[in-house]
């Protein structure tokens, strides 16, 4: 099939490679640099990178919406356009333009966490199962029909980059099966029930409040984690906390109970991984060798 590949992170990539392995793609669309880094420069997308390497052309406009860009898209020739986190509105001609119209790999089962962060609102809502959908888009904020669908469960010290790297596999593997049955596959409205929102994450989300319930702040670290990081104070320091699980313990508040555990407002959270300003991400026990915890966070 003739396809347009739009996405921008690093979960769109193994799409990306999968799809120019078995069919043909003629262009590839994704967010433009933008700067990054202490020396604000310039920075392309995972997908932008890697669709260079495999030597396929590559689009970045600002948005869609400028009728030329549009005219350019639909003078492609698509079969179908495949959106994996691409970042941008879809405007109704571009929806229109591919003869199958746009597919989307969603990493949530529709139609609960629509939006932008549904992995990371799935840890911190405290679910225990979420999924991959094949969706066909329209111009509603994931609302379209569902083609195929696949559940995994979300385990006790699942994190947020866990998930990401296995519903990423689901879901490329889930949009060439959906390829290859196209024209014969079910296009299943979503249910108005259950209807759930998966907001943009806000950096104010990520610091640690101890007062919280364990359970609560064992889904913050694993939910965020690795972006943008769930945090603490350590005297001048800010140390991300990447990896978790509950304690057994108690105490006031974001006392350290010996090691990394810390006491919540009910029960407690051992912290099993963090990283220090400046320096890698490291297993909790190496992290303590040159850090030393208050005995209240």
């Amino acid at each position: 099939m003739r396809i347009v590949f739009m996405g921008t992170p690093d979960f769109s990539v193994p799409v990306l490679e999968a799809l120019a392995a078995t069919h043909e793609v003629v262009c590839v669309y994704s967010q433009p640099p933008r700067q990054a880094g202490r020396g604000k420069a310039l920075r392309k997308t995972p997908v932008h990178l890697r669709a260079e390497a495999l030597g396929l052309p590559i689009r970045t406009p600002l948005r869609l919406r400028d009728p030329a860009d549009q005219a350019e898209f639909a003078a492609l020739g698509a079969d179908v356009a495949v959106v994996v986190a691409y970042g941008l509105i879809l405007p109704q001609p571009v929806l229109q333009a591919p003869r199958q119209g746009c597919l989307n790999i969603h990493a949530s089962l529709l139609p609960r966490w629509r939006g932008a962060a549904p992995i990371q609102r799935a840890i911190l809502a405290g679910d225990t199962e979420t999924g991959v959908c094949i969706m066909q888009m329209e111009a509603g904020l994931d609302t379209g029909p569902v083609l195929l669908r696949q559940a995994t469960a979300i385990g006790p010290e699942d994190t947020a980059a866990d998930l990401h790297d296995r519903l990423a596999a689901m879901g490329t593997a889930l949009i060439l099966q959906a390829l290859e049955g196209l024209d014969r596959l079910p296009a299943e409205p979503q249910s108005a029930v259950g209807v759930t929102y998966a907001a943009k994450i806000d950096k104010a989300e990520a610091r640690v409040d101890w007062s919280r319930a364990a359970a609560a702040v064992d889904r913050q670290i694993r939910g965020l984690s690795p972006f943008p990081g769930a945090w603490v104070q350590v005297g001048h320091e800010r140390v991300k906390l990447l990896r978790s699980r509950l304690a057994a313990g108690q105490g006031v508040p974001g006392q350290v109970l010996g090691g990394f555990a810390v006491a919540c407002g009910i029960g407690a959270v051992e912290v099993l991984e963090a990283q220090r300003e400046g320096k890698r991400p490291m297993p909790a026990a190496e992290v303590l060798k040159g850090l030393t915890l208050p005995a209240v966070l």
